[in-house]
């Protein structure tokens, strides 16, 4: 009887922890639910306020016309194309380096104390700071190598603003890959580099693409460092167009000329006390949103398509 006695008594044990333990799992479903649900009422708050606060600037030529110190003829043009140019040049350089370095760190660099300095600082880097990148973007870009106040000192700026980012990233994917893949691209006779770029690229894809979308909805909401490098708060020019019809067909004065950006012409328009100002910089963060929404939702569904062909 005593035995039957400590069986049943350890059963009753066995199935308070697992009680417990599914109380837990419920409480965290729970909560993160509750998070989730917060997050976004207070993005739909936000939404919904700039689209009542913005609604009467919404029109073709708040998109068309350039800003002025009349709020009715004021626009974005400027500030949008600025952004779009910015971006740009920030993911031409940002995204092949950060990879090419994520990939080095994670499968060529030698495991020893100057390769932890390295990793150690990348990891710091991903939090140092927005305004400390500018400082260092304006000592060296704009006075030491001259590029001066332009779209490509912006660009250069946000690139290594989400360098770290990228590399973090990169390097998480590629070491989420299975030992096995590499061994069996080895088996087959495959060199080094063909194993990365054939076998571990394509599976490591979508994470690399995920920490590509977080560095460059960091790098288009960005405001600090470009102002530090001396961005315009009012312009009313586009530079010059990057293609063009003669040869050799690609116009690089843009990449020298000044710019202003999304988030500075929005408070710009917010420091100024008129109401009339303040439904332009609703309009223009609403605007600033859906741009960042909607780079996000392509490379999202990009990705998305990847794991796809990857599975199949």
């Amino acid at each position: 009887m005593s035995e039957v006695a400590a069986v049943t008594f350890n059963l009753k044990q066995v199935r308070s922890k697992l009680a417990g333990r599914k109380r837990a799992d419920r409480l965290y479903v729970l909560v993160g639910l509750s998070a989730t649900v917060l997050g976004m009422i207070t993005l739909g708050a936000l939404i919904g306020s700039l689209v009542i606060d913005g609604s009467e600037r919404f029109s073709y030529e708040f998109f068309t016309n350039f800003p002025s110190r009349f709020p009715a003829r004021a626009g974005i043009l400027s500030a949008w194309v600025g952004s779009l140019l910015i971006l740009v040049v920030t993911a031409l350089i940002g995204i092949p380096l950060g990879v090419a370095s994520g990939i080095y760190l994670e499968e060529y660099a030698p495991k020893n104390i100057f390769t932890s300095i390295i990793e150690i600082n990348v990891n710091n880097l991903a939090g140092v700071p927005s305004i400390v990148f500018g400082l260092l973007a304006l000592g060296l870009f704009v006075y030491v190598f001259g590029l001066g106040k332009s779209i490509l000192t912006g660009g250069l700026t946000l690139a290594l603003l989400i360098l770290p980012v990228i590399i973090v990233a990169t390097r998480e994917a590629v070491r989420a890959i299975p030992p096995s893949i590499r061994e069996a691209a080895y088996a087959v006779g495959a060199t080094k580099w063909q194993m990365i770029y054939d076998h571990v690229l394509p599976y490591a894809s979508a994470g690399v693409l995920t920490g590509t979308i977080i560095g460059l909805g960091r790098a288009l909401g960005e405001t600090a460092p470009l102002i530090t490098i001396g961005a315009l708060t009012f312009i009313a020019y586009l530079p010059a167009a990057p293609l063009q019809l003669e040869w050799p067909f690609l116009n690089f004065e843009w990449l020298l000329a000044g710019f202003t950006v999304l988030p500075i012409q929005t408070y710009n328009w917010t420091s100024r006390p008129e109401p009339a100002f303040q439904a332009n910089a609703a309009a223009a963060a609403f605007t600033l949103l859906m741009t960042t929404l909607t780079i996000n939702l392509t490379a999202i569904i990009f990705r998305y398509r990847l794991r796809r062909r990857i599975k199949w």
